[in-house]
């Protein structure tokens, strides 16, 4: 069966089954187009994605380099490349797939900034006065101590479902990267914070019902843009004014940094990783791995402290 003969629909039928079969997020579908967009260009007068051939694809590779892209950002290219050529060969738009044995720049493993525990400490003790009103507090308090408690990632927080934290859940159902579910468990402080927000947002709604007609959302930190719900922007923005709230160098505070302090201060409790993939989502323990130092430090520490050899006479 012969391909589409447009480029621009390869990519589109690619990302339409990549939508429906691994239910990946439109975040990373937008990122999938942005980067198979490029190649396309690029190969456009080379044969396009029919005619190119392994040669074509690593010389397309190699262009990156030349022009300055990080290695990461050149793995990804590729990474996008060979799930498009996969998806082409299994429908039968290729008889070869030219980008299977292509190997790409190893990626860096940069160790995840992270907070101490007095930093985690100060950026949820500024949520107690940090907003403009009593409800920009509570709900900035629920977001912090859910984020902390549980590592979750941003979109997971943002969209969260109001449904999820009736009834005060000990344990959060979390739909994550591909539409997989898991279950995390949610700290007594992370418990009483929503609870707080919970009982705010909803006298707030029924008041908007009333007066206004208005319906209710059924996300937990709902908002009037079109997502229906707070953004990653505005969350990003938010959690950047607690941090100088909070006395905290801010262009070193990240959503993902809280993610990689619940990950960082479990370890170093005694998790193991396996524990922590599972709570963080990673399909993936190799993704996980990146934490390995701590236990690294810590089994170092065990042998200096423990080991018969290792004490002074």
């Amino acid at each position: 069966m012969a391909g589409p003969s447009r480029d621009t629909d390869w990519i589109a039928l690619y990302l339409d089954a990549a939508a429906a079969e691994q239910g990946a997020a439109q975040n990373t579908l937008l990122g999938y187009g942005r980067d198979l967009t490029d190649a396309m260009g690029w190969l456009s007068s080379r044969g396009g994605f029919a005619g190119a051939d392994r040669a074509k694809l690593e010389s397309y590779i190699a262009s990156l380099e030349t022009d300055g892209l990080a290695p990461a950002t050149r793995a990804r290219r590729l990474s996008a490349l060979k799930q498009l050529y996969r998806f082409a060969h299994e429908e039968g738009w290729r008889s070869d797939n030219p980008a299977i044995q292509i190997t790409g720049p190893a990626r860096a493993r940069k160790l995840p900034g992270t907070l101490s525990l007095a930093e985690v400490d100060a950026l949820l003790d500024a949520t107690e006065t940090h907003g403009r009103h009593e409800g920009d507090r509570l709900r900035n308090r629920c977001l912090m101590q859910i984020l902390y408690a549980t590592g979750l990632r941003v979109t997971e927080l943002v969209s969260l479902p109001v449904a999820a934290l009736r009834g005060d859940p000990a344990m959060l159902l979390v739909l994550g990267k591909g539409g997989k579910e898991r279950m995390v468990p949610l700290s007594p402080p992370a418990r009483e914070a929503a609870a707080a927000w919970l009982a705010y947002r909803d006298a707030e709604e029924d008041r908007a019902r009333v007066e206004t007609g208005a319906k209710p959302s059924r996300f937990a930190f709902p908002s009037r843009g079109k997502a229906g719900h707070l953004t990653r922007v505005r969350f990003f923005t938010l959690i950047k004014e607690l941090a100088q709230a909070a006395g905290l160098d801010y262009s070193k505070v990240t959503p993902h940094t809280l993610r990689h302090a619940f990950a960082t201060h479990l370890l170093q409790n005694g998790a193991d990783l396996r524990a922590i993939q599972t709570l963080l989502g990673h399909a993936d323990i190799a993704t996980t791995e990146i934490y390995t130092h701590i236990l690294d430090e810590r089994l170092k520490a065990l042998v200096l402290e423990k080991h018969p050899l290792a004490r002074q006479r």
